[in-house]
């Protein structure tokens, strides 16, 4: 995804090329084989076999060459389409798609601890051996199990309990995820953000996670399991939909699966169903959870009729027991009676033990206990906590620590915090009940402008041409996290995703305008690297909505260009052409200076793809221009280095060599600074003919500060100006191996419309190196994808490109 200053680009990439020669007996390669037979059978050429069969014809071309091993349901259908059985394939399929060995490590590299994101083991795990051999049992034969059962009866800690037993035999990872689908106030957890949570659980490189479709992200996670050993513990699943995406395929790793409804459509995974505690185990279990000492001198011995009332009240449910006997422990002076007494004072086994540990608490500890039952991310930390409840940060640490002690809290993770499903409710229902909706409301807008000021100082730290004003909604809270660098600062993003998102849809549900108008402004930087363009097309739809509500001339402006940007993403390029004349006319209007230079570049690019020659060339001027006027040096870096760009398209090597340089010498701080990419490519192509040795220098520096920053779309565009200037030095060889590099990165990205940057320059390079065939192909993909993307000037050169490879192959 282009950021400013990115990827405008006139020299493409084609397809990447096949992949080198494999060792033999290398199952992949005798997979490939095999279905290279079966389409030898069908007599099919690619694309025709791919339409009979329903495949992508390039995904196909990778299983055929070998590149990547293809899902199981792909085999099958290559070999129902010639009548042949697909089960002798089975076990090569299996052996191919097991796990690579890992690529050597750089010696700046730090070897990464297996993740184990697994909540604690409780201590005084009691009885359940039947249901915990049944799911030992399940796991062996099928690899996943579903736990069902009513709310509070253990369900989780049966399965975090056979998660730790089984941590030995699943070294990779030990992963957990809470799918909130019983969750009062939140909806559940989508598969497509539960999924995401899951690669980067894995550690996944962003260029292997698909940017768009839970199908893919779905086929993306199976691949990850199976090449490595994983238990995954989905806890409080809604139901069969809502889980099945995120189950293993094949391979060793395992998946438990907590629900309060039995997942009768999960016909593949065997259920457990988990009854209350027997008698025999509550009181048992009660005993060990109060530190009971048992024989006859003990509170539960001395007193055996209120130790039954107490089991009563709690239902013989592992949750409401633990409350109680917690209470009974820190409380040595209490009886067994008075306990049962303060139980039945309650309206539920659950609230009655809620309320009672609550009673425990002192009036601040209580208020914010009720308070976090209206955070609406599924966890929290001591910053959120701490403009929640409008407490200074130790304060906020303190009385979380409290908390803990009494069990209304836990804690998964050093500096995060959660409340289970039930205690959340609780908090909840104390909260409407005891405080007024004036102060849940500034209760909960405190929280919404603490995530829109903490997303506006990670977006600060990361490398990235941001709008250069504070945020707007809401007050700033006293304390946010500080992020030393890009790195800590996109880890936060990607730690905070889930709860950012809540945020969004909490502040669209309240009317909270000025957050959902700007939050997503905040968060390109991320997107731009982890997720795909719809969604950011769907966030900036929703922000501009807010913002015609909010009637604000500048917000308005700046949302309609936020759209034109996501549209021009998405090779909507009618559409963000509509919307960039909406911010026109609306931020001519306000005389922001900086609005105007954003929109300008933004224009340029826009203007450079629909053909235009001199146009482009005056706005990134104009923007340069706006930009001094409005105090951005940044800015100005950034539109002068679009401007050398342009230029180089257009000829003008030695004007757009002396405008990078200029760039390259603007006095900054950043040392990855974003305007110094645009510069060094421009650099790299314009010197490779008379400079050689320096243009290689200026690209391998491009390349370094693409991968260190882990934006994709820039590291294919650094890729492909490489195999540009090598292909001007004459190293056609080296030159496309980098085109092909190239395009296997964009392959990985999931948006075809981003091939049209890099198809040509491909070609040009195919051409040269006597490669007519792939060349011609290549020029004819640009041709035929550039009228659907409104990119004339890809048309022009792929007619160019096609009218030279046929002159030079024609008969003389």
């Amino acid at each position: 995804m282009r950021e400013h200053g990115g990827t405008m680009d006139g020299h493409g990439q084609g397809r990447a090329a096949e992949r080198g020669h494999v060792a033999k007996g290398d199952p992949q390669d005798e997979l490939a084989a095999r279905l290279r037979l079966l389409q030898e059978l069908s007599g099919l050429g690619v694309r025709a076999l791919a339409r009979d069969t329903g495949l992508s014809s390039s995904s196909l071309s990778r299983y055929l060459n070998g590149q990547t091993a293809p899902p199981w349901p792909a085999v099958v259908a290559l070999c129902r389409l010639v009548k042949r059985d697909p089960r002798p394939l089975r076990p090569l399929w299996e052996r191919a798609s097991a796990p690579l060995p890992a690529p050597p490590k750089s010696s700046r590299q730090v070897r990464a601890l297996p993740r184990n994101d697994l909540p604690r083991d409780v201590s005084d795990f009691t009885g359940r051996e039947e249901r915990l051999a049944a799911v030992f049992t399940a796991v062996e034969s099928h690899r996943a199990v579903s736990v069902d059962g009513m709310a509070g009866v253990g369900k989780t800690a049966l399965v975090i309990h056979a998660a730790h037993r089984l941590a030995a035999d699943f070294p990779d990872a030990q992963l957990y995820v809470d799918l909130h689908g019983f969750t009062e106030g939140r909806p559940p957890l989508d598969p497509d953000s539960a999924l995401r949570m899951l690669l980067g659980a894995l550690d996944v490189p962003s260029e292997r996670v698909p940017r768009e479709g839970v199908e893919q992200l779905a086929a993306c996670w199976r691949s990850e399991l199976a090449r490595r050993r994983v238990v995954v513990v989905l806890d409080n699943a809604a139901d069969a939909e809502q889980v099945r995406p995120l189950l293993p395929g094949a391979g060793p790793s395992v998946a438990l699966i907590t629900s309060r409804n039995r997942l009768l459509d999960l016909d593949e995974v065997p259920p457990v169903s988990l009854d209350v505690l027997s008698a025999r185990e509550s009181a048992e279990l009660l005993a060990r959870a109060s530190g009971d000492p048992g024989g006859a001198g003990s509170r539960l011995a001395r007193d055996p009729e209120s130790a039954a009332e107490v089991l009563r009240l709690c239902g013989h449910l592992p949750l409401a027991l633990r409350l109680a006997a917690a209470r009974l422990r820190h409380r040595p002076g209490w009886t067994v009676g008075i306990l049962a007494e303060r139980l039945a004072e309650g309206a539920s086994e659950f609230d009655r033990a809620f309320a009672m540990s609550v009673r425990q608490l002192d009036r601040a500890q209580a208020r914010l206990f009720r308070m976090l039952g209206l955070l609406p991310g599924a966890s929290f930390d001591e910053y959120v906590v701490a403009a929640l409840a409008d407490v200074p940060l130790r304060t906020a640490r303190v009385m979380l620590e409290d908390l803990l002690d009494a069990h209304l809290v836990q804690q998964p993770a050093a500096g995060q915090y959660r409340l289970h499903d039930l205690v959340h409710q609780h908090a909840r229902r104390a909260a409407a009940e005891q405080d007024s909706e004036e102060e849940r409301g500034r209760a909960l807008g405190r929280v919404l402008d603490y995530y829109v000021h903490a997303a506006a100082a990670a977006d600060a730290a990361m490398p990235f041409l941001s709008s250069g004003r504070p945020p707007a909604a809401g007050r700033a809270p006293a304390e946010l996290p500080r992020f030393s660098d890009k790195n800590a600062a996109f880890a936060w993003l990607v730690a905070e995703y889930g709860n950012l998102m809540a945020a969004f849809e909490t502040a669209a549900a309240v009317g909270a305008d000025a957050h959902v108008c700007e939050l997503p402004r905040f968060l390109r930087a991320y997107f731009a690297r982890r997720c795909g363009t719809t969604h950011l097309n769907s966030l900036f739809e929703r922000a501009l909505a807010a913002a015609e509500r909010l009637g604000d001339p500048l917000q308005l402006a700046e949302a309609h260009s936020d759209l034109g940007f996501a549209r021009y993403n998405a090779g909507r390029m009618a559409e963000a052409a509509a919307a960039y004349e909406a911010a026109g006319i609306r931020v001519s209007q306000t005389g922001d200076a900086r609005a105007e230079a954003e929109l300008a570049l933004r224009r340029g690019y826009l203007s450079w793809d629909a053909g235009q020659v001199t146009e482009p060339l005056e706005l990134f001027r104009l923007a340069g221009k706006l930009y001094d006027k409005s105090g951005s040096p940044t800015g100005a870096a950034h539109a002068a280095a679009s401007e050398a760009w342009a230029m180089l398209q257009l000829g003008q090597r030695e004007e757009a060599a002396h405008r990078a340089r200029a760039v390259l010498d603007t006095p900054h701080t950043d040392p990855a600074w974003p305007p110094a990419l645009t510069a060094r490519l421009t650099l790299g192509v314009a010197l490779a003919h008379e400079a050689p040795d320096e243009a290689a220098e200026h690209l391998r520096l491009a390349l370094a500060q693409a991968r260190d920053d882990g934006h994709l779309h820039n590291q294919a565009w650094c890729l492909n100006c490489q195999g540009v200037a090598l292909r001007q030095m004459g190293r056609y060889e080296e030159a496309l191996a980098s085109h092909r590099e190239a395009f296997a990165l964009l392959d990985e990205l999931f948006e075809e419309h981003w091939k049209i940057h890099f198809l040509n320059g491909y070609g040009e390079t195919c051409r040269l190196a006597g490669l007519p065939e792939e060349a011609l192909r290549l020029h004819r993909q640009a041709l035929d994808m550039a009228p659907r993307l409104g990119n004339q000037y890809a048309a022009a050169r792929a007619h160019e490109g096609i009218a030279t490879v046929l002159a030079q192959t024609a008969p003389h």
